[in-house]
């Protein structure tokens, strides 16, 4: 027996000497060993990001550009947004009326953009202009931390900084609708 053959048959259990079909059941048993554990590792990977009733993580530490706003004790619409979304243009004026109509009762609106490019987000801000915090994720740390699967996805979370309900995508009236109800019960 060779050297690699010794090491395949040490990583399989294989002991020179025994029969081809106890090594063969063996390494299938051991083999499906390892393919149960590679199933239970994608299953967690799978279940990773931001889900309602998750802790909001600190944002200071995620290398965002721009000014975050203060977000202690207030109820906190975060939307993850991108220039070539189309959804994305349709929810900025909802969110901006959103922050017009419920600011002073406390909420804060975040819009955070996934741009590689910030003059990518700086031509979409020109044509739509935001009246809330905007900041750039150029690193794209906490979108991959999220686990953002579309764009537009938002985040809306309570007073003590926990995540109450997700949005994925924006359909117009609807999420609208959605997000009036869910703020008012928020603020309550």
């Amino acid at each position: 027996m060779n050297s690699a053959s010794t090491i395949v048959a040490a990583f399989a259990g294989v002991r020179t000497g025994m029969c081809a079909k106890r090594q063969a059941a063996r390494l299938r048993a051991r083999l499906r060993i390892i393919a149960a554990c590679a199933c239970a590792l994608m299953t967690c990977a799978a279940g990773a990001g931001w889900k309602p009733g998750d802790k909001l993580p600190s944002l200071t530490d995620k290398g965002l550009e721009g000014t975050l706003p203060a977000l202690h004790g207030k109820v906190v619409l975060i939307d993850f947004w991108a220039s070539w979304c189309g959804p994305c243009r349709h929810a900025f004026p909802v969110l901006a009326e959103l922050q017009k109509t419920y600011g002073a009762r406390g909420l804060v609106v975040l819009a955070i953009n996934v741009d590689d490019r910030p003059s990518a987000m700086e031509d979409f801000l020109k044509k739509t202009p935001a009246a809330f915090a905007v900041v750039r994720d150029a690193r794209q740390k906490l979108v991959a931390e999220a686990d953002v699967p579309t764009m537009p996805t938002s985040f809306l979370v309570d007073r003590a900084g926990v995540i109450r309900f997700v949005h994925k995508g924006f359909d117009r009236g609807r999420t609208r609708a959605q997000y009036i109800r869910e703020i008012e019960e928020l603020l309550k």
